[in-house]
């Protein structure tokens, strides 16, 4: 838990930075363009189809007769607005951690180098390789959104399940790409199995931040009639969540590299001989923000 502590506290201290601030900017205007313009093109007939699909749904029988019974018929217009709402954010948000995770989470890592300054790169991790574990990360991730969907709708399971679901793909995702560039396959593996808890953990917490903009458009049916601003506004908070993310996710993971190599006490096979050891006094001058070994 103190090293969870210690990787928040830095974090924090560096999402206040000028460069880390300016991550957010690139993500948060190519998404909302993106998803402003479909939804602006394909509003009408997603729609349609969104209500022709509800209306035999089982599912919506039951909220349209629950609505009808406590005197609320009129909301049975919202249902499907709220519907396509509710299944736009998740994909516009995993598509955000997506370029993110390739983009941003690189340049989160090389900001945090600083601090790890006698760190070796082992290169176990690539372009492709981030994008192939991201895709395939959100692609499980958005089955798990389609089967819990109709619980979303339904308190206190909206405010439960997002943060479970965010939790686990931002772990899977930004653990592979803060260690890509350092750590090799081995490492990374062996990391993941260790620290499991804690950067399970450390994806809840991120998740239940990023639940902020859900509850947000959940809060109020009339949410649905400001929709393209809820969702620009959504899609910043989502960015600036994420790239706090990386830098928590990059802290931590750092720092267990660099002990894993101390307990090692020998340079790691994937990255050749110009690795430089780590003694546990170096590691714990790392820790409390100093300089690498003497």
């Amino acid at each position: 838990m103190n090293d969870i502590l210690r990787a928040l506290i830095r974090a924090l201290v560096s999402q206040l930075h000028p460069r880390m601030l300016a991550l957010t900017v690139l993500p948060f205007v190519l998404a909302t363009l993106f998803w402003g313009g479909l939804l602006y093109f394909t509003w009408d007939p997603v729609m349609t189809a969104a209500r022709q699909m509800l209306q035999t749904s089982v599912f919506t029988g039951w909220i349209y007769g629950a609505l009808d019974w406590l005197g609320l018929s009129s909301l049975r217009a919202v249902v499907a607005p709220l519907f396509v709402v509710a299944v736009t954010i998740p994909l516009a948000v995993a598509s955000l951690l997506l370029f993110i995770g390739v983009w941003s989470a690189p340049a989160a890592v090389r900001f945090l180098e600083r601090a790890y300054p006698d760190l070796a790169k082992a290169k176990g991790g690539s372009l492709m390789g981030s994008v192939w574990h991201s895709v395939s990360s959100t692609v499980v991730f958005l089955l798990l959104v389609l089967i819990s969907l109709p619980l979303w709708l339904v308190p206190p399971f909206f405010a439960l399940i997002p943060p479970l679901l965010w939790g686990w793909l931002t772990y899977r995702v930004m653990t592979y790409d803060t260690l890509a560039e350092h750590a090799s396959p081995d490492e990374r593996r062996i990391i993941m199995r260790r620290h499991r808890t804690s950067l399970l953990t450390i994806g809840v917490v991120v998740g239940l931040l990023g639940s902020a903009p859900t509850l947000l458009w959940v809060s109020s049916a009339a949410i649905i009639f400001l929709f393209p601003f809820v969702l620009a506004g959504a899609l910043w908070l989502y960015v600036l969540i994420f790239i706090f993310s990386a830098l928590w996710f990059g802290h931590y993971c750092l720092l267990a590299l660099a002990r894993l190599r101390a307990e090692r006490g020998a340079p790691s096979p994937a990255a050749g001989p110009e690795i430089i050891e780590l003694a546990p006094s170096d590691v714990r001058r790392i820790e409390d923000g100093g300089a690498g070994p003497r």
